[in-house]
C-alpha cells in the first residue's frame, strides 16, 4: 500500500481537545502545521505551548467560510466540530455547518493542493447500534430528527461528501471513525462522561450517572487516537476505519473506577438518561490492525490516571494564583 508523507499539514479544529494533541505530534515528527480554529469549543490555551515552535502557525478562522491562502499543503486533517452533547446541543446549526460547509472547505483545500484529506468522523454514525461490535460496513441505527441528530447526521453527511469528492474528483481521502476519545485538555464542562466524572470526584460532588448506568462505551486515550489518525494519514487507505479501544465498560463501572483512582468519597447518583443515548458502543478494530498495524497501547486505568493527574494540576493553578494575589474577586 502506498505511503503518504505529511510534510505540511492544515488541522481544522486544531485548538480543540484532539486537534491540539494532533498538532503537537505533527510538530514532533518534523511537519509544519497550520492550526485553524474559531474557538467555538477549542481554546488558544490548548496550543499556547506550541506558539514558539518552528513551523507552527495559528489562524483564527471559521471553516464554514472560505479560508485565506494557507500556502502549500500535503495533508488536511478536518477535526473542526463540536463533539460533546453539551456543545452540539448548544450549537446545533453550527455543528451541522461544520459537517457540511466545513467539510467542503477542507475538501476544496485538499483538491486545490493535491493533498490528502483525513476526516475525523465518529462512532456516532452507528447511532444506537444493532450490531455488536460495530464493523465499518454497518450502516447504523440513527434517529435523523432526534436531538443528537445535529452531530450524527453532520458526520454522516461529511463522510458522504468526502467520498463524493473522492469518486468525482479523485481527491485522496481517508475517513477515521473515532470512538470515545478522552485525556488531558478536555474541558471540565465538556459534558462527556470522563471529564464530568473526574470533575465531580475531585470536587467531592455526587457523580451523576445517566439511567441505570449499564450502557457501555469503549474509551480510547488521546495519544492512541492521534497515533491512529497519523497512521491512517500515512497510509493509502480510504476507510472508513474504526479508531478506538476494545476495552468496553459500563458507565456505572467507569464512575466507580474514576472515584477509586481519584481517591474520592463522592456518592454515585443516577439521573435521567438522555434521548437516543446509545446502549452499547464497542468498535471492531480488525481493519485498523490489518491496514494500519495500529492498536491502542495505553490501558484504561493508566489513561484515566494521567487524565486525573492533569485535571488535578489544572485545579491547582487557579488556587496557586489566588494564594499569590494574582486573582481577585471581580
Amino acid at each position: 500500500m502506498a505511503r503518504h508523507r505529511t510534510g505540511r499539514a492544515v488541522v481544522t479544529g486544531g485548538a480543540g481537545f484532539v486537534g491540539s494533541h494532533l498538532c503537537e505530534r505533527l510538530l514532533e515528527r518534523g511537519s509544519e502545521v497550520v492550526c485553524v480554529d474559531n474557538f467555538a469549543t477549542g481554546s488558544p490555551r490548548n496550543v499556547r505551548h506550541l506558539s514558539a515552535a518552528p513551523g507552527f502557525r495559528l489562524v483564527e478562522a471559521d471553516v464554514t467560510r472560505p479560508l485565506a491562502d494557507t500556502g502549500p499543503v500535503d495533508t488536511v486533517f478536518h477535526l473542526a466540530s463540536a463533539a460533546s452533547p453539551a456543545d452540539y446541543l448548544r450549537l446545533p446549526e453550527e455543528t451541522l455547518e461544520a459537517g457540511s460547509l466545513g467539510t467542503r472547505t477542507a475538501l476544496r483545500l485538499a483538491l486545490r493542493h493535491g493533498a490528502r484529506m483525513v476526516l475525523a468522523s465518529t462512532s456516532e454514525v452507528y447511532g444506537d447500534p444493532l450490531q455488536y461490535p460495530q464493523q465499518e460496513g454497518y450502516w447504523g441505527n440513527v434517529n435523523p430528527i432526534g436531538p443528537r441528530s445535529v452531530y450524527d447526521e453532520a458526520k454522516r453527511y461529511a463522510e458522504a461528501l468526502t467520498m463524493a469528492y473522492h469518486r468525482t474528483h479523485g481527491t485522496d481521502v481517508a475517513i477515521a471513525r473515532i470512538f470515545n476519545c478522552y485525556g488531558p485538555r478536555m474541558r471540565p464542562d465538556d459534558g462527556r462522561a470522563v471529564p464530568t466524572f473526574i470533575g465531580q470526584a475531585l470536587a467531592g460532588e455526587a457523580i451523576t450517572v445517566s439511567g441505570d448506568g449499564l450502557q457501555t462505551r469503549s474509551i480510547c486515550y488521546v495519544d492512541d487516537t492521534v497515533r491512529g489518525l497519523l497512521a491512517l494519514a500515512d497510509s493509502g487507505a480510504t476507510g472508513p476505519v474504526n479508531i478506538g479501544s476494545t476495552e468496553e465498560l459500563s458507565m456505572l463501572r467507569l464512575a466507580e473506577l474514576v472515584r477509586r483512582l481519584a481517591g474520592s468519597g463522592s456518592p454515585i447518583v443516577h439521573i435521567g438518561r438522555p434521548a437516543d443515548d446509545p446502549r452499547f458502543r464497542r468498535p471492531d478494530t480488525r481493519l485498523a490492525e490489518k491496514l494500519l498495524d495500529w492498536r491502542p497501547a495505553v490501558r484504561m486505568e493508566e489513561g484515566l490516571r494521567r487524565t486525573i493527574d492533569w485535571f488535578m494540576a489544572e485545579r491547582a493553578v487557579p488556587a496557586a494564583r489566588s494564594a499569590a494575589g494574582e486573582v481577585t474577586a471581580g
